[in-house]
């Protein structure tokens, strides 16, 4: 059962982080629109769908910024308890330091669990909705995938390979597919000019078509000038969009990161990059908690401008290391799930010093 105290602290700990989104989101918001409401007007944007793009912008960029908004809100309202005089008389009143912080996990633990159900089944939806927004009206006429020298495994037996696709005209360019029986033997090779899909008949159309089977020690060969076949993949599975993983929730992101495994996808590694950090989200929310209290908890010199000023720095070398740990698993085949793990071990292990010195 919660007490006068737990009440106290976790009402100004919900509040603070509340007030604090409700006042940087709209600024955000602002910031954006200012921005980029030129390229709107140009790029002739409807009014119902910018609303749902800002509807959208507001819950992802919030969800991205949580643990900053967090982090900051903590310090603020732990450090003015501080300058009252109020941490000093909760502990002369006998309360231990681990009795005084449990509050704050319990706050840490409702955040986590909205930052949880966020992050994995509302946020992706946004994701899409903004991004869609975002390469449609504000960068027209830039790709939102990789459009040449595309390779993929379908599945154990058949691999593709187009030298460029436009995702316009729903067409690719030097079209291959190879197809290996179980002894990992060619056994025949389609080749095209180009490839199209033709969504009214549902059928691909091939341009300067040849297949080529080996029976034995022979080959055959059979050309065509068009062909209108039918193949086991989508015409948008040769090139997904690159922000794809951030648009599936947390049963869709497994099946397509299983799938794409299957298929041998080369970037493989952004995937699990985004699979891993959501888990890992919630675990940020105990982690800068105990940061900022540990931090902000005793009454300083300078006040509350220096608890502040020290949060906003840790949080720039906390994303700092993010970000750098996140391009190396991108780019270099470092491990997604350490990129994600290293940076919240270390700052983990920086809490709990700040917190054992707190104490003391």
């Amino acid at each position: 059962m919660l007490t006068i105290l737990d009440k106290y602290i976790l009402k100004r700990y919900l509040a603070t982080f509340t007030v604090m989104l409700m006042l940087f989101i709209p600024i955000g918001i602002m910031a954006n629109l200012a921005e980029q409401i030129g390229k709107m007007i140009d790029n002739e944007a409807p009014l119902n769908e910018i609303a749902y793009y800002y509807l959208n912008f507001t819950i992802y960029i919030g969800s991205l910024l949580f643990p900053i908004f967090l982090f900051l809100s903590v310090i603020f309202f732990t450090s003015k308890l501080a300058n009252n005089t109020e941490i000093v008389a909760i502990l002369s009143s006998g309360v231990s330091y681990g009795r005084f912080l449990r509050p704050y996990f319990i706050g840490a633990s409702i955040i986590a669990i909205i930052m949880f159900v966020m992050g994995m089944f509302i946020v992706p939806n946004a994701s899409k909705g903004f991004n869609e927004f975002k390469y449609k009206y504000l960068k027209k006429g830039k790709q939102d995938r990789v459009t040449s020298n595309i390779f993929n495994q379908l599945n154990e037996n058949d691999f593709i390979y187009v030298s460029s696709f436009d995702p316009a005209r729903q067409r690719g360019y030097n079209f291959t597919l190879e197809h290996f029986n179980d002894k990992d033997q060619l056994e025949y090779k389609i080749s095209a000019g180009n490839i199209r899909w033709k969504e009214k008949d549902s059928v691909y159309e091939l341009t300067s078509y040849m297949k080529r089977t080996l029976v034995g020690n022979k080959e055959v060969v059979e050309t065509k000038r068009k062909l209108d076949t039918i193949f086991n993949f989508q015409i948008d599975d040769l090139t997904p969009v690159s922000y794809i993983a951030e648009t599936k929730n947390l049963f869709e992101l497994n099946s397509f990161i299983k799938a794409q495994r299957k298929k041998g996808a080369s970037n493989i590694n952004s995937y699990l990059l985004v699979k891993y950090r959501r888990w890992a989200l919630p675990v940020t929310a105990f982690i800068l908690t105990i940061i900022a209290v540990a931090v902000s908890a005793a009454k300083r010199r300078g006040g509350m401008g220096v608890n502040l000023a020290f949060g906003i720095g840790v949080a720039f070398i906390y994303i700092f290391f993010d970000k750098v740990f996140g391009t190396l698993a991108e780019q270099s085949g470092f491990s997604p799930m350490l990129a994600v793990v290293l940076p919240n071990v270390a700052f983990g292990i920086v809490g709990f010093y700040l917190l054992q010195n707190a104490k003391r």
